[in-house]
């Protein structure tokens, strides 16, 4: 990255054409919560390793992290269990079905294809070795997101489970073919576990802090601790460049080039090059559950950034796609 660059200046540009897209995406309605976010709020967060804070827009509204949970929900899986342990149960490959799919269960493969699909993440889950796995995913977000302030949102989280019939049915599919680790007397304890995760509330801010932790080998910058192993985020960012983005994971790759992961409530995460990280916040989705808001702020940073991970550090505006 060319370290003339005004950063603060690309960053508000960047927000600038996301907001000229979102009249092309919808705000999440299935979840019933989801639906009252406002759906002109568009930010972003840009951290350095030397700590350096770079924001612009709508990056201080809280909002539930949904799908970017699977990501931290891996992590103390593989803190816990292991590797080996996790992934004897979800497999690590791309899919190009959608991220809440029944379907691929029933013919595809006898296990979900990776941690980033709701079965995955729902498998996932079940692997953690925790006396309170809520309590222990809850302290790691703090932790990777330094902010000892994240909680979870009730309303959210029960609206999730009044109305996540979709995921019931993936979980009893998984309990059906003996794919949830066995240690869980009830399904329900594990749906219930995953909901409250999916239900954490962060802000764009909360979120780049945390890219900038991955995107330095698990080590916090600004303090020196080792909070995640260099094997797990290795596993990690690999499984977000693969899968991170739904069944838009090639086409993100392609135009974006960064390990990033999204959610339905309207946040995406992504670990740039030099140790910095990107979070990003807009409710208005695309028809892939990605915010267009979002993925065109990332996309802008990374061609004038020249973040891409293929290329040579130097913008590339002159590219359109």
């Amino acid at each position: 990255m060319d370290e003339t660059l005004d950063i603060q200046a690309v960053l508000e540009a960047a927000i600038a054409e996301g907001r000229q897209v979102l009249y092309e995406g919808k705000v999440a309605d299935y979840i019933p919560e989801l639906a009252k976010a406002a759906p002109g709020s568009l930010g972003g967060c840009l951290i350095k390793p030397d700590g350096t804070v770079y924001a612009a827009g709508d990056y201080d509204i809280p909002f539930t992290m949904q799908s970017i949970s699977k990501t931290f929900s891996l992590i103390l899986a593989l803190q816990t269990a292991g590797f080996n342990r996790v992934f004897s149960k979800v497999g690590m490959e791309p899919t190009g079905d959608r991220f809440d799919s029944i379907l691929q269960l029933e013919l595809k493969d006898w296990h979900p294809f990776n941690p980033m699909i709701n079965a995955g993440a729902i498998v996932v889950s079940s692997c953690i070795r925790a006396k309170d796995p809520f309590d222990e995913f809850l302290k790691l977000v703090r932790k990777l997101c330094a902010n000892d302030s994240i909680s979870m949102n009730e309303r959210v989280y029960y609206s999730e489970k009044q109305s996540g019939t979709r995921n019931r049915a993936i979980a009893y599919i998984l309990m059906n073919d003996h794919i949830l680790d066995g240690e869980w007397e009830d399904v329900e304890d594990i749906l219930d576990l995953y909901f409250r995760m999916c239900s954490v509330m962060v802000t764009a801010k909360d979120l780049a802090h945390y890219a900038m932790i991955l995107a330095n080998d698990g080590i916090d910058p600004t303090t020196g601790e080792q909070i995640v192993t260099p094997n797990i985020v290795r596993v990690v960012k690999t499984l977000m460049l693969l899968c991170g983005m739904y069944d838009e994971s090639g086409e993100y790759a392609v135009k974006v080039g960064l390990p990033s992961k999204s959610g339905v409530g309207g946040g995406i995460c992504a670990v740039a090059p030099n140790g910095m990280g990107i979070g990003v916040f807009g409710p208005k989705l695309n028809k892939k559950g990605n915010s267009v808001g979002g993925e065109k702020v990332i996309q802008y940073l990374s061609s004038h950034l020249g973040l891409h991970m293929l290329s040579d550090g130097k913008p590339y505006r002159s590219i359109a796609f």
